[in-house]
């Protein structure tokens, strides 16, 4: 029985309507930009595998500090208890994240991460004496699939069955020129008619919402109003954090820097799951009291596993290396040079991009899960390059150690695609 029969027994998969989409691909190996399946086909990762092998599949250098730890010490409860990887870890974070950022809270995934942003925010404002209730996000972001970070997102389609348990959170626009008045309105009618806890967003770039980017100066006057109003901001950093944007994370673009930020995906390079939430002094300060009520309970098994914790201090170490950073400029450049190619054919409706990521909208229309989004996929699966649609929209989110040629690949294959709509 083939890998892809065994497959469809007993697994589910996430995001896939079975009955339409039965197939799932198999993968048997990955170096590198490359996958390759169980036909031994290879395939260019365009998208480092939901922005996670940032720094390429099995690399040796994160291999060999893993292959260590493994015959040290593999978990340990964190309550209680700590360990030098998880110590480490902490001190090299706090290096590389904005300068308010003091303590670090580990779980495992993107979500848990917002997840306990938004009940830190809460419990903060419980512990001050006040109860707060209601949370600001952006219209369209993604923040996670748990109940909180749910209730923060803005597309239905992955929320509807649920959007009548959520916790009371109030959206307002994505900045631009032509709204940005009208967004400082809304927000500022927001505040004065809710108990605002905090506001939650993604920093510049809307992974989920087909890449939609926003303004850094527009944003920071959103988070200058929040903090007038003791409301604390949230950055969800779980996809554009790690250099992304061309910065370690996409907060630097800001004067004002957020109180908390989640950090997932790219932080474990793609090797184990495990998430943080960062924050301020001044948060953490708010949990310290004789009574044990005020502390916060959120607790995971596999909290700062240290495991995980050795795979977060190599990838931070090739992040600030030399030729990480030169490879990133490459992607840039090379991201520049073929949207100045590309961003006038017909077929294209608008382009955009920021630092590594580089998105353009087709000038057709279809849905996000539409039977023509699934020929575009397999258009570049046949021709060996992985990228996902979101839509209509065509990205590229590649690792750091991806090749000129394997990106020109990617690029010709959507020329290809262009010129056969």
């Amino acid at each position: 029985m083939s890998l892809q029969q065994r497959d469809k027994q007993h697994l589910w998969h996430p995001l896939t309507q079975h009955k339409i989409h039965p197939d799932a691909l198999p993968i048997v190996k990955a170096e590198g930009a490359l996958l390759y399946d169980d036909k031994g086909k290879e395939y260019i990762d365009g998208i480092a595998s939901w922005y996670t092998a940032m720094y390429g599949h099995c690399n040796p250098f994160i291999l060999e500090r893993v292959s260590k730890q493994m015959q040290t010490l593999d978990q340990i409860v964190f309550a209680g208890f700590t360990h030098e990887p998880a110590i480490e870890l902490s001190e090299k974070l706090i290096e590389i994240l904005p300068d308010n950022q003091e303590k670090i809270f580990f779980s495992d995934n993107g979500s848990t991460a917002n997840e306990v942003g938004i009940k830190m925010a809460l419990q903060y404002h419980f512990n001050k004496g006040e109860k707060r209730n209601t949370i600001i996000a952006f219209e369209d972001g993604f923040h996670g699939d748990t109940f909180g970070a749910m209730s923060a997102s803005g597309l239905s389609v992955y929320n509807g069955p649920f959007e009548d348990f959520f916790i009371d959170v109030k959206r307002i626009p994505t900045p631009n020129k032509d709204n940005f008045d009208e967004v400082l309105k809304s927000l500022r009618h927001i505040i004065s008619t809710n108990k605002v806890a905090a506001f939650i967003y993604e920093p510049l770039v809307q992974g989920a919402n087909a890449m939609h980017m926003f303004e850094a100066k527009y944003l920071d006057r959103i988070l200058e109003i929040c903090k007038e109003n003791t409301i604390i901001t949230i950055a969800d950093e779980v996809m554009t954090g790690f250099g992304k944007t061309g910065k370690n994370f996409a907060s630097e673009y800001m004067s004002t820097q957020p109180d908390i930020i989640s950090m997932s995906k790219a932080l474990t390079a793609g090797f184990v799951p495990m998430a943080v939430t960062s924050c301020t002094q001044e948060i953490y300060d708010a949990f310290l009291d004789d009574s044990v009520g005020k502390a916060f309970f959120h607790a995971h098994t596999y909290s700062a596993n240290p495991i995980a914790c050795s795979v977060a201090i190599a990838g931070i170490d090739l992040l600030s290396s030399e030729n990480i950073q030169e490879k990133i400029s490459m992607i840039i450049k090379s991201h520049q040079e073929f949207d100045d190619r590309i961003k006038e054919h017909p077929r294209i409706k608008t382009t955009r991009r920021k630092g590594v990521i580089y998105a353009l909208d087709l000038d057709i229309e279809m849905d996000r899960y539409g039977k023509k989004r699934y020929e575009i996929f397999d258009h570049f699966m046949q021709n060996g390059v992985c990228l996902r649609p979101l839509g209509k929209t065509i990205y590229i989110l590649p690792p750091y150690v991806i090749t000129k040629q394997e990106l020109d690949k990617v690029y010709q294959t959507i020329e290809q695609l262009l010129n056969q709509l």
